[in-house]
């Protein structure tokens, strides 16, 4: 089990300057709505992966009237004592692992893992199929340096490809050799990404399935369908014939970044069919699935943080993912609540709660 001890907070979000433990297993940040709660729980999730859960502007995580921010945590990591220091100032982000900086800020992935349920997650099920993708990299880039590496150099190559296609408008090019560069490199890197993601939905819907039905005690169908452009052929292929199409637009129309995954439930699309109480089991499993599989693929237990989720909950859903999380299968856990009576009461004598009042 991977888990936090402590972190210290400069410049972080509405934290001047502050220090929090974190000494049971189970972990209550309680105060009034507006005291950083959700802020505290977006550090540690920071120290995990070197970005915000809510803002994808780093400038965001800094106070206000500041141009940088610093968070450190003291982990314990299989046993030994790391301690990790992310620092951003002025556009440049540094990491430390025990005061040595990483070469590169991505080789930190995969070091500590992190899983959060919030109260806006919903959008994974409601929103774009760019949402899932992204929640779908995420986990896939953690557990394999190669996927993320082909992942982030297939987003470059597309951004490229793109501003080749504008520029045939202006000033058409009679040599197509940069295209052909283009095309091929995003058909390696696509055919790998295609094939990981293929391979993560086998192995994780087992998972969805047997949390879905453990929150629930139902009897519904849970299914995933991949779409993607490479089910059907080859992303070459697809470049190549739709090159006059792509021109048009300016933009490349087929490949992994138009991937997307149908939630369904009894073989009615989850977004437009399912109930209110439905779409939120789903995604509880959905990120208890997500919990399970980051634990099978790197052999420790992340962190799983909840924000505020009691709140929105009704007694049967709680006590559901309440069974679940105090079982073996689940380590440290980090939660926000404004009712600290209700978390004593939640798990009960059994199970060590320390609070943070803020």
């Amino acid at each position: 089990m991977n888990s936090i001890n402590k972190i210290t907070l400069l410049q972080f979000r509405n934290y001047a300057s502050a220090a929090f433990d974190f000494p049971a297993p189970v972990t209550c940040i309680t105060g009034a709505n507006g005291s950083g709660k959700t802020n505290l729980l977006d550090a540690v999730y920071y120290l995990c992966y070197t970005k915000s859960y809510f803002s994808s502007y780093q400038q965001n995580c800094a106070q206000t009237g500041t141009d940088g921010f610093r968070v450190t945590g003291i982990f314990d990591r299989k046993g030994r004592r790391e301690v990790i220091s992310c620092k951003w100032k002025a556009g440049k982000k540094e990491v430390f692992n025990n005061e040595v900086e990483y070469e590169k800020v991505t080789d930190h992935i995969g070091a500590y893992s992190a899983v959060i349920i919030a109260p806006d997650d919903t959008e994974l099920i409601n929103g774009s199929s760019e949402l899932r993708r992204k929640w779908i990299d995420g986990i896939l880039s953690q557990v394999d340096k190669d996927y993320l590496e082909k992942l982030m150099h297939y987003q470059r190559l597309l951004l490229q490809r793109n501003a080749w296609l504008k520029l045939q408008a202006v000033k058409p090019a009679d040599n197509r050799t940069e295209l052909e560069y283009y095309d091929a490199g995003l058909d390696a890197d696509g055919t790998y990404i295609f094939g990981q993601r293929k391979q993560f939905l086998n192995d994780f819907l087992p998972l969805l399935n047997d949390f879905y039905h453990q929150l629930t005690n139902g009897k519904e169908a849970v299914t995933v369908t991949y779409t993607s452009d490479l089910a059907e052929k080859p992303l070459e292929t697809w470049l190549k014939q739709g090159l006059e199409h792509d021109l048009r637009y300016q933009r490349t129309m087929r490949g992994i970044h138009k991937d997307d995954w149908d939630l369904s439930l009894n073989g009615l699309q989850l977004r437009q069919f399912g109930s209110q109480g439905q779409k939120k089991s789903f995604l509880f499993a959905l990120k208890l699935a997500q919990y399970a599989y980051l634990s099978n693929s790197q052999g420790y237990l992340p962190i799983l943080l909840l924000d505020d989720i009691f709140e929105k909950l009704d007694q049967n859903r709680m006590e559901a993912l309440l069974r679940i999380i105090r079982g073996e299968g689940f380590g440290q856990v980090i939660l926000t609540d404004t009712h600290p009576e209700r978390i004593k009461q939640a798990f009960g004598a059994g199970t060590e709660v320390g609070f943070i009042y803020l």
